[in-house]
C-alpha cells in the first residue's frame, strides 16, 4: 500500500525491533539487578537512538508489562502448561512482553506473535522460539475478558483481586485493611485499578518564585507535532500521563510491522472525571502535556515535578499555623529534595530557616541541586537522622518534617516494580526504623513546635499503628492535631479524606499518591 498523502498520523516505515529489545533489557534489569524502570528506561531509549514513536512504544510496553506481570504469569502458565518458575527467565520475560501487546495494546495479533518470536531469537533463546510461538498463539485466541474469567475461576476474596489487578495478595490485604480503617472497604477494586494506571504529571509552583506567566505557560503550552511523541515517551517514565491518542495513526491502520500506538491496559482505572482534573494542592498544576522539562518554569527551577499528595504533606506542616520570623525547620529525610524545595520556598517567605538532612551522599547531592535556587536560609547536611537529640548540639526545631522511609505502597502507579519487591518482612523492618526516627524527631522538637509524620504508604503498621505507638511513648509531651481539618484548609478543593486526627489521601479519589499525614504539637 502506498504512503498516505497526509503526513499527520501517517505510517513512518517499519518499527525497528530494538524498541522491543529496549523493553526486554529494562525488564530483565528490573528482575536481575533490582533496577528501577523510571531511571533506566530513559537512558536505554537514548542509547538505542529510538525515534519518538518507538520510544513511546517501548515505554508503554515496559511499564505495562511490569505492572501486569503477576496477571500475565498466570495467563502464561495456563497457556503453556508450565509454572512460571519452570520457564527460563529470559523466555518468560519475552512472553510477558508479548502478552502485554496481545491483551493491552493495539498491536495486531500476527505482528505481536511474530515480533515476540523474533525477540526470543534475538535475545539468544532460539531454542525456545517454537514454544514461544505456541504460547503466544494460545494467548491470542482469547480476549482479555475471557482470560480474566478463566484465571479468576475458583478464586475468591483477596486472591481473586490479586490475580485480576496484578498485585501480591499481601498487598491487596494491606490495602483492604487501610480502607476498612476508614470504612471504605468497598473502594478496594477502584484503588487497585488506579495503581495500574500511569499517573499524570503534576507540578508544584514554588511560592515566591513561580510567576503567573510560569503557571499559564505550563498549562497552555502547545506541543509541536514532531515533538508530541517524544514528550509522550517521557510521560510514563516520569509519572506524566497515559500514552496519548497522538500515538495512534489518524486512519487507525497498523504500522508496517503492525505495531500501532498504545492505549491504557484493560485492567486499569477509568478515565479521570473532568472535576478530578482540577488541582487539589493550592500550588499544584495539572493538565501538563508531554515532557515537563520542556516547560520554561520547570527548566528555570520555579516549577517542580511533584505529586500533589507530597505537596499537601509539606504544606500541611508549613501552613498548620502562622510562621514566625526566625523559626528553625528540619526536613529529616530530605532526599531527593522535592518536599524540601517546597518547604524552603515557604520558609523563605516566612523568614524561617531550613535544615535539610539526608543520609545517602548521592541523594544529598540531589537535595543540594533541588535547593540551589534558595539563599543562605537553607542548609543541607548529611547523616543518620536518628542522631538528632543525641549529637550534643542542643538544637531544637519549630517545625519538623519526617517523610519516613516506607514500603511505598501508596506510589505503586509511579514505581511499578515496587509491588513485586516488597515483602511483609520489609514492613516490620521499616516500622522499626520509623519508630526510631520518630523518637529522634520528638527529642529535637521545640516546645510549641509542630511535627509532620508522612509516609507514601497506607499500610496500617506504617501509619495509624505508628501514630498510636508514638502517642503511647510520648503522650505526655505531644498532642495530636486535627490533621484532616488542617489538610482540608490547605487544599484547593475537597481532598476527600476521612475525618480524624490523621489524613490519608487516595489515588482513586483525587489522583494523588496515597500519602499519609499526621501532625503533632509539643506541649509546654
Amino acid at each position: 500500500m502506498s504512503q498516505p498523502t497526509n503526513t499527520r498520523g501517517a505510517r513512518r516505515g517499519p518499527r525497528p525491533a530494538n524498541a522491543r529489545r529496549v523493553a526486554f533489557d529494562v525488564l530483565r534489569a528490573v528482575q536481575v539487578d533490582d533496577a528501577y524502570a523510571n531511571l533506566l528506561l530513559p537512558t536505554r531509549i537514548r542509547r538505542a537512538g529510538l525515534t519518538a514513536r518507538d520510544a513511546a512504544f517501548a515505554t508503554e510496553l515496559t511499564y505495562g508489562s511490569i505492572r501486569m506481570l503477576g496477571r500475565y504469569d498466570v495467563i502464561i502458565a495456563l497457556a503453556s502448561g508450565r509454572r512460571p518458575e519452570n520457564i527460563e527467565a529470559d523466555v518468560l520475560d519475552v512472553m510477558r512482553l508479548g502478552a502485554h501487546q496481545l491483551l493491552a495494546m493495539r498491536t495486531p495479533t500476527h505482528a505481536a506473535v511474530d515480533a515476540t518470536v523474533e525477540l526470543a531469537r534475538e535475545v539468544g533463546a532460539r531454542r525456545a522460539t517454537g514454544f514461544v510461538n505456541a504460547v503466544m498463539r494460545k494467548i491470542a485466541a482469547r480476549t482479555d475478558d475471557e482470560w480474566d474469567a478463566q484465571i479468576t475461576e475458583g478464586r475468591g476474596g483477596d486472591a481473586l483481586l490479586a490475580t485480576r489487578w496484578s498485585h501480591p495478595v499481601w498487598v491487596v490485604s494491606a490495602l483492604r485493611d487501610a480502607l476498612a480503617a476508614e470504612r471504605s472497604r468497598d473502594e478496594l477494586a477502584a484503588l487497585l485499578a488506579a495503581d495500574n494506571a500511569a499517573p499524570r504529571v503534576q507540578l508544584a509552583a514554588l511560592p515566591g518564585l513561580a510567576t503567573d506567566e510560569d503557571i499559564a505557560t505550563a498549562t497552555t503550552r502547545t506541543v509541536p507535532d514532531e515533538d508530541a511523541d517524544a514528550d509522550a515517551a517521557f510521560a510514563d517514565a516520569t509519572g506524566a500521563a497515559d500514552v496519548p491518542a497522538t500515538l495512534v495513526p489518524a486512519d487507525d491502520e497498523p504500522e508496517a510491522d503492525g505495531a500501532t500506538g498504545t492505549v491504557p491496559p484493560v485492567r486499569t482505572a477509568d478515565p479521570v472525571p473532568a472535576a478530578d482534573a482540577l488541582p487539589v494542592s493550592p500550588v499544584g498544576i495539572r493538565g501538563i502535556s508531554g515532557d515537563p522539562a520542556r516547560v520554561p518554569g520547570v527548566a528555570a527551577g520555579r516549577l517542580r515535578v511533584q505529586d500533589e499528595g507530597s505537596q499537601l504533606a509539606a504544606l500541611a506542616l508549613s501552613r498548620s499555623s502562622a510562621v514566625r520570623e526566625g523559626e528553625r525547620w528540619l526536613d529529616m529525610c530530605a532526599g531527593p529534595g522535592g518536599k524540601a524545595a517546597l518547604l524552603a520556598a515557604e520558609a523563605q517567605q516566612g523568614g524561617a530557616t531550613l535544615v535539610a538532612n539526608e543520609l545517602v551522599p548521592a541523594r544529598a547531592g540531589l537535595v543540594r541541586n533541588a535547593l540551589g535556587v534558595f539563599g543562605d536560609h537553607v542548609r543541607v547536611v548529611e547523616g543518620d537522622a536518628r542522631r538528632y537529640g543525641r549529637d550534643g548540639t542542643g538544637m531544637t526545631f519549630d517545625r519538623i518534617l519526617l517523610d519516613a522511609p516506607c514500603t511505598g505502597l501508596g506510589a505503586l502507579r509511579r514505581r511499578p516494580e515496587a509491588r513485586w519487591r516488597k515483602t511483609p518482612e520489609d514492613v516490620q523492618e521499616l516500622a522499626a526504623l520509623q519508630t526510631e526516627l520518630l523518637d529522634a524527631a520528638v527529642r529535637v522538637l521545640a516546645p510549641g513546635g509542630t511535627l509532620a509524620y508522612v509516609t507514601c504508604s497506607p499500610h496500617l503498621a506504617e501509619t495509624r499503628g505508628q501514630v498510636d505507638a508514638l502517642m503511647g511513648r510520648h503522650g505526655g509531651v505531644l498532642e495530636q492535631l486535627d490533621t484532616a481539618t488542617i489538610v482540608r484548609g490547605v487544599a484547593a478543593r475537597d481532598p476527600e479524606i476521612a475525618d480524624g486526627a490523621t489524613a490519608q489521601l487516595w489515588p482513586h479519589r483525587v489522583g494523588t499518591d496515597a500519602m499519609f499525614i499526621a501532625l503533632f504539637r509539643r506541649v509546654g
